[in-house]
């Protein structure tokens, strides 16, 4: 009897230690330290959420970011006030977020069998794809709730820029115009924040967006040449798989090109001063050094090229934008 209650205690034990938090407490001699489920559930939500935030760079909403500002000082001649602004970055994060995910849960097939792309968290299964739906859905909200809160016509043009971000991510597979249908999508930034703060589309933001468009075509085509020989592989469509690597630089120089001089009619029109103006000519130098570093036989230097000097490009424009316009307001 005496062995039957201690064998008893041992097999019990365990259940006792889990359901009784203040047995537990007491028990300091014992070195169990027992995951309940819910502590579980959270610790893999946060895992998770850490990494499709790594998965989307949400880091690289500095692209478009500057743009969306420089449109609203533009709108103003000023600076907008900090509940217009909170709302301009929450539409902001969301949408880009949103787009990312859906970009990457779209491409998983081919991103599972590119070399360059194979690490990323989806293929990895770092994550679960209901979990990436669930943040894409979350983000989206985001970006109709923070429109909602800015005019009318923000929330009504809120899905039309979500179907332009999400239809970007299929245009892959049909057409070598898929770098355009990307600028199209960041322009969205500009022009959503024009429209945000005075509840109108003008030229001055369809003129930003078109810099926008540009910008963003001919840096992307860059980043493509680095896929040209995947892309041929598996029918994908891109301006470098139509036109070859060389002739492929050379369109994204032209598009730059122009990008600048749309950029001089604007500060023009606008009447923007020398700090603008400035700000500008060292964009174009940073974008002469950007093409410098590629070459078609050595595209070894492509994520330099994309990421860090578009940053600095986008950036640079925004600061240069906002003290001129700030410094020539009176007061």
């Amino acid at each position: 009897m005496a062995r039957f209650k201690f064998s008893g205690a041992i097999y019990c034990a365990p259940f006792y230690l889990l359901h009784d938090r203040r047995r537990r407490r007491r028990s300091h001699g014992w070195n169990f330290y027992v995951v309940r489920p819910r502590e579980q559930r959270r610790n893999d939500l946060f895992r998770q959420l850490k990494i499709v935030l790594e998965m989307v760079k949400i880091e690289h909403t500095i692209f478009a970011l500057p743009f969306a500002f420089m449109s609203a000082l533009l709108a103003l001649r000023g600076w907008p006030d900090m509940k217009q602004v909170a709302w301009i970055l929450l539409a902001m994060v969301g949408a880009r977020s949103a787009a990312m995910a859906f970009n990457r849960l779209v491409d998983l097939p081919f991103d599972s069998k590119n070399p360059r792309t194979v690490n990323r968290a989806l293929p990895q299964r770092l994550v679960t794809k209901r979990f990436v739906v669930g943040f894409i859905i979350i983000s989206s909200a985001a970006l109709v709730f923070a429109a909602s809160q800015l005019n009318r016509l923000s929330l009504i043009l809120s899905p039309l820029a979500l179907a332009i971000v999400f239809f970007y991510s299929f245009t892959k597979r049909f057409t070598w115009l898929s770098h355009i249908f990307l600028g199209i999508a960041l322009a969205a930034a500009p022009i959503g924040a024009w429209v945000a703060l005075c509840g109108t589309i003008g030229l001055t933001p369809l003129l930003l967006g078109l810099a926008v468009v540009l910008w963003v075509s001919g840096f992307d085509i860059i980043y493509s040449c680095q896929d040209v020989d995947f892309d041929g592989k598996e029918s994908l469509f891109s301006i470098p798989r139509r036109f070859g690597t060389a002739a492929a630089l050379r369109i994204s120089i032209f598009f730059h090109v122009i990008m600048i001089g749309i950029l001089v009619f604007l500060f023009w029109k606008e009447s923007l001063g020398t700090i603008s103006y400035l700000g500008l000519a060292i964009v174009g130098l940073l974008l002469a050094y950007e093409h410098n570093l590629i070459r078609p036989e050595d595209m070894s230097r492509a994520n330099t090229a994309f990421f860090t000097i578009n940053g600095w490009i986008s950036i640079l424009l925004f600061l240069s934008t906002m003290i001129d316009l700030l410094w020539s307001v009176p007061g």
